[in-house]
């Protein structure tokens, strides 16, 4: 059976065996797929530094219908994230982005804007511009729920269906670990939502600007930590119950 070759970018490695790696890796034409790379632990192998965790390459494997796991053959390095290991946060940020595509990713579909978006932001993060990180990773949250069919109405109460964004007055929203959605302050305080967190205006306008936009026009340049944070916890909050668990990085990427 001839190999297949595909552009795709690595996900995941688990250690298989004694010296064999499991690698989940996304494909820009078939989706994400788990296959089995022989001998890729050892200091020779076909696979080089190409498995490393967000790289870029031309992977080589064969895929039988009957089996779950492809075999891996190789695979030819394109780009490398090595550079950015050296600065912490965008290490962690590498960790976020990974962890939430192979959480949220069904296998074998394919969605080449999955991908085209994790390209883009591993090009804006190399570019190293001044807050990129934060810009980045927000970004890039806003459009895997979007992309996954899971990003709720951002100015309606999903409540009682007032808009959150009336010319007379632009209101706070808030969303609960329980409910999907946002809700206006009246439904917050009459409604069993329990414990609730705000989202601003300005950080719905952040989103709204986001989806219109590439993430290298955003007009807001002075990006921190604590830019749009909270649009960011409510990202992962939507993320974390689609997936029903927590996500490993998100606390530890705001800790960075």
């Amino acid at each position: 059976m001839p190999a297949r070759v595909s552009e795709a970018i690595v996900l995941q490695t688990y250690p298989f065996k004694e010296s064999d790696l499991v690698v989940s890796f996304l494909t820009r034409d078939q989706g994400k797929l788990r296959g089995v790379a022989k001998r890729a632990r050892r200091p020779k192998s076909n696979f080089g530094s190409g498995l490393e965790r967000l790289s870029q390459v031309k992977m080589s494997y064969f895929q039988r219908e009957t089996r779950e796991l492809v075999n891996l053959d190789g695979c030819e390095l394109i780009r490398s994230q090595f550079a950015l290991l050296g600065d912490y946060g965008a290490a962690v940020a590498l960790d976020y982005l990974a962890e939430i595509s192979e959480q949220l990713l069904p296998a074998g579909e394919a969605n080449e804007r999955y991908f085209r978006l994790l390209v883009t932001v591993l090009d804006y993060l190399g570019s190293g511009a001044a807050g990129c990180v934060w810009r980045g990773v927000t970004y890039f949250s806003l459009w895997a729920v979007r992309l996954a069919g899971i990003l709720p109405e951002l100015h309606a109460c999903m409540g009682c269906g007032n808009w959150l964004d009336n010319p007379e007055e632009r209101e706070e929203a808030f969303f609960s670990p329980y409910r999907a959605g946002l809700y206006c302050g009246h439904c917050r305080r009459n409604g069993e939502m329990g414990r609730t967190w705000g989202l601003s205006v300005t950080s719905r306008d952040i989103a709204e600007e986001m989806l219109r936009k590439p993430i290298a026009q955003l007009a807001h340049t002075d990006w921190r930590r604590e830019t749009a944070a909270d649009l960011r916890h409510f990202l992962v909050r939507q993320i974390e119950n689609h997936i029903e668990r927590r996500l490993i990085t998100a606390p530890a990427l705001e800790a960075a």
